[in-house]
């Protein structure tokens, strides 16, 4: 009991927090603390978001980079933030990944991924549409990264994730699994914070299976 309530006190704190700084979700906090521990986020950087909704991670993004470019993806709108652009498309889909290439092509500094799939409450399917999602972002690390570049991604934790590991190994030159203070403590999601971005190119972006056209996104927590 005292576990749970000294959770729910966590959270009740940071979405308190996120309505007096106006912060669109108690979320942004998570990379707040991710950046100040890690030094993710420099003056000019460009960035992209990957599952960008309400807009709470691309905020601290631009407050953090400044004239630096700032886009966002989501399968849903997402409300005007001064200075950021985004794009409304599912980036399991060719075509999206497509512009995010022609807007960044190799380019950007850093590449975010709060990704999650519509939890259905079985921990095993929950935990493979994570690391599913996760595939795509790493696809779009791959086409869009600059050499040198970093990478934050969530995912569930479980049975996959080790190969998960691997390819971020295969691709950065240090990955940390990272659980932020402003994580729910129940939860089983973790960050793969990726530095040294060692410029894998493939030779074309990722196909896709009929079975993995699913939107699998859920929004993060807006505050209302």
């Amino acid at each position: 009991m005292t576990g749970r309530w000294l959770s729910e006190h966590k959270q009740e704190k940071y979405y308190r927090l996120a309505k007096k700084l106006d912060y669109r979700s108690r979320a942004s906090f998570k990379l707040i603390q991710m950046d100040d521990r890690f030094g993710i986020f420099t003056e000019g950087d460009s960035v992209v978001d990957l599952g960008a909704s309400p807009g709470g991670w691309l905020q601290v993004a631009k407050e953090r980079v400044g004239d630096g470019k700032v886009i966002g993806v989501d399968l849903r709108p997402i409300r005007p933030i001064d200075g950021v652009m985004t794009i409304r498309g599912d980036i399991t889909v060719k075509e999206t990944m497509d512009a995010l290439y022609e807007k960044f092509g190799g380019k950007a500094d850093i590449v975010l991924s709060d990704m999650a799939p519509n939890v259905g409450g079985h921990y095993s399917t929950d935990h493979a549409r994570s690391v599913h999602l996760c595939t795509y972002a790493i696809d779009v690390a791959d086409h869009i990264l600059k050499k040198n570049g970093k990478m934050i991604m969530k995912v569930f934790m479980g049975d996959l994730f080790p190969q998960l590991k691997e390819e971020m190994d295969k691709r950065f030159r240090d990955v940390k699994i990272h659980s932020p203070d402003a994580t729910r403590s129940t939860s089983s999601e973790v960050y793969l914070v990726a530095m040294g971005f060692k410029g894998h190119r493939p030779k074309k972006l990722r196909s896709e299976d009929a079975e993995e056209k699913k939107k699998e996104f859920t929004v993060k927590g807006e505050l209302k």
